[in-house]
């Protein structure tokens, strides 16, 4: 939800006279684009007072927090703190997205984004209210009330409310059909698999834009590091650092802004960002590293193995940005479209030399294991499917973690075993396929695919080696099917006992 979802007005609130404006709508008053620090600022202040009294809201949630590099207006250079020192006690980590602030504190965040201290965010009490600030120290206030008193008070305070239909900073996604993927029970049982494989993985946690910390996972310490994690956080898995440093600053750009990122010989983790006339003085400064790692901070250069946001401690996902998707992000949205049972369509890309085939079923490559290529017997997986076919399957199962989806051929077709289990009793004649020290195999249908049953060698007339040859027609009574196993018995000394009507040859 926006905060223009309900609100009844959203309005502008400036310290310039659309009188100051010429025809183009250019201004031409001697008001400054920066703040004064001083009576107009207070007059802003006073007026956000206003429509949050009236509003009846007496807190404010922090949303889409940037700081740093994020300098929002660009008139003014960053301060120490970006000013939000003396408002979060506990570090610049309480700047977070989602915390709900007095309006006391609401207000000296509305001061530090007019006075452009390189701090900025959404303020806003869902549904209800919200402030946000804009370029030139332009003011946007909605409100679910009228606030004509807070109007009326605005403009006697010297500034000039303008109505509009909604704030240009209402929150938009950047896609709105990507589904973010949630740090829930999935994502930590995949990192869990991530760090086992990797013995060691490397996880940023980003608590508001250009603000971000970076954790070393072992087995041991994925869980301590977990609970410490900001609320509502991005959070990037990254491989390991390399232990080669030279390596790993080998990785430099020519030009650009990076992340460089290394530990030190006692385990503490540093980051910087840093552009090409900064890479020689740290990499002079990280010498002694015992680890290193250079990250782009170009989207389409970053690159980590998968990407995930945390939901509030009911589950549920309310933070609103969204991470570039990695491949695995996207498997993850797509799996999460498909449920066990599900019959989809697919082309098969790919038959294993260890039998597996695989199949691409919309850019996810889904995998058949042997038994559920067919119900009839096989000698390899070509002689049922082939590249480049397009097939119908079933999901048997979806999983979150390995991100595997095994299908069935076999379960959208009719199953011919209680067919089979129909013919107990009949004598047929059919070829021997394969001998075997216990017995003998024979086909009892006339097709190539078709069912084979075992003569134990106490149902035989002779002795399998001595008589019976591959490819010999022999005259069996199927006397058994084992449905659970899948197993058909026959014997041939029982065949010679007169057929009974309905008895045939395969």
């Amino acid at each position: 939800m926006t905060s223009t979802d309900v609100v009844l007005g959203t309005y502008k609130v400036t310290k310039y006279d659309s009188a100051d404006r010429d025809e183009h709508g250019h201004y031409t008053g001697a008001q400054p684009a920066t703040s004064d620090h001083g009576p107009v600022e207070a007059a802003y202040l006073q007026a956000v007072a206003a429509f949050a009294d009236e509003t009846g809201v007496d807190q404010l949630a922090i949303r889409e927090p940037q700081i740093g590099g994020f300098a929002h207006f660009g008139l003014e250079p960053p301060v120490d703190g970006y000013g939000l020192a003396d408002l979060f006690p506990a570090g610049l980590a309480g700047f977070h997205d989602g915390v709900l602030v007095p309006i006391s504190v609401g207000l000296e965040l509305v001061r530090a984004m007019l006075r452009d201290n390189g701090a900025w965010c959404r303020l806003e009490a869902e549904g209800a209210f919200a402030v946000h600030v804009g370029w030139d120290q332009y003011l946007y206030v909605g409100s679910s009330r009228p606030c004509e008193e807070a109007l009326a008070h605005t403009r006697s305070l010297g500034l000039f409310p303008e109505r509009l239909d909604a704030s240009p900073y209402d929150f938009a996604p950047d896609d709105p059909q990507q589904v973010q993927r949630p740090a829930d029970a999935d994502f930590w049982a995949r990192l869990h698999w991530t760090v086992s494989a990797h013995r060691a993985t490397f996880l940023e946690e980003t608590y508001a834009a250009n603000a971000s910390r970076w954790h070393r996972l072992t087995r041991d310490n994925i869980e301590a590091v977990r609970s410490q994690l900001t609320p509502r956080s991005q959070l990037a898995v990254w491989p390991d650092l390399l232990t080669d440093v030279d390596a790993a600053m080998a990785a430099l750009p020519e030009e650009g802004l990076v992340e460089i990122i290394w530990e030190d010989e006692d385990g503490r983790i540093t980051s910087t960002v840093v552009d090409e006339t900064q890479f020689e003085a740290v990499t002079s400064q990280i010498t002694r590293a015992s680890a290193a790692g250079v990250v782009s901070l170009t989207t389409d250069e970053r690159h980590p193995l998968f990407t995930a946001v945390l939901p509030d401690s009911d589950g549920v996902l309310r933070a609103r940005w969204q991470t570039e998707p990695t491949p695995s992000d996207r498997d993850w949205a797509f799996l999460k479209t498909l449920r066990r049972g599900q019959v989809v369509t697919g082309t098969v890309t790919t038959i294993a030399s260890f039998g597996v085939t695989f199949v691409d079923i919309g850019g996810f490559t889904a995998m058949i294991n042997i038994p559920e290529l067919s119900w009839r017997p096989f000698n390899h997986p070509s002689d049922v499917v082939s590249v480049g076919q397009e097939i119908t399957a079933e999901v048997l199962d979806v999983d979150m973690v390995w991100e595997r989806v095994p299908l069935s051929l076999r379960a959208v077709q009719e199953d011919p075993w209680p067919q089979v289990v129909q013919r107990i009793g009949q004598v047929v004649t059919g070829p021997v396929t394969k001998i075997v020290p216990f017995g003998v195999f024979v086909r009892i249908e006339d097709r190539e695919d078709g069912f084979e049953g075992l003569v134990h060698t106490s149902e035989l007339e002779e002795s399998p080696g001595d008589v019976v040859k591959v490819g010999d027609a022999l005259t069996v009574k199927i006397t058994d099917v084992d449905l659970a196993r899948r197993r058909i018995a026959l014997s041939q000394t029982q065949a010679r006992t007169p057929r009974h009507e309905g008895d045939r040859h395969s």
